[in-house]
């Protein structure tokens, strides 16, 4: 599978422009997953329900199904979390895994920078990041998008992976 990250600082745009992104690309006949890297201790289910009983209870794994998806999530419990490399290989083959967050691992990014998030840029020291979407003109020495100009930045993208 072709990897394509969306990096930046906190408020910096990156969930816009992934959310653009996926339709955008998708639109183009593409199929398309995300994987999104969060600090934050990220809970998809809900108190009360069934399948947050079962992990209360202690299960390892809990498989939510129904007919329009599946949920599958899983209790790390102690263990340390997944490296980004492992979590790829759980994903169902597609064209292109764009993938937010996730700053210091190895593949090709593009940086999503706003100057209201108050953030110094990560690009010049960071060469894992091939381009930047910038609320404002920079001067670099890879190419700069305008951050709304979704489809410029997308047609990148494709061409960065072969697509």
């Amino acid at each position: 599978m072709k990897v394509f990250g969306v990096t930046g600082w906190k408020n910096a745009g990156k969930t816009g422009l992934m959310e653009r992104l996926v339709t955008d690309i998708t639109g183009r006949g593409f199929s398309v997953s995300t994987i999104k890297h969060s600090h934050h201790s990220a809970d998809v289910d809900h108190v009360g329900t069934d399948s947050h009983r079962h992990r209360v209870a202690g299960a390892s794994e809990v498989v939510l199904a129904s007919s329009l998806r599946v949920a599958i999530m899983q209790e790390l419990r102690d263990a340390p979390e997944p490296p980004l490399r492992e979590l790829l290989t759980r994903l169902r083959p597609v064209d292109l895994v764009l993938i937010e967050g996730y700053k210091r691992e190895a593949h090709p990014k593009i940086e999503a920078y706003r100057t209201a998030a108050g953030h110094d840029l990560r690009a010049p020291d960071d060469e894992t990041i091939q381009a930047v979407a910038s609320d404002i003109p920079l001067d670099l020495d890879r190419p700069v998008f305008d951050l709304n100009d979704t489809g410029a930045i997308a047609d990148f993208i494709l061409a960065q992976v072969g697509l």
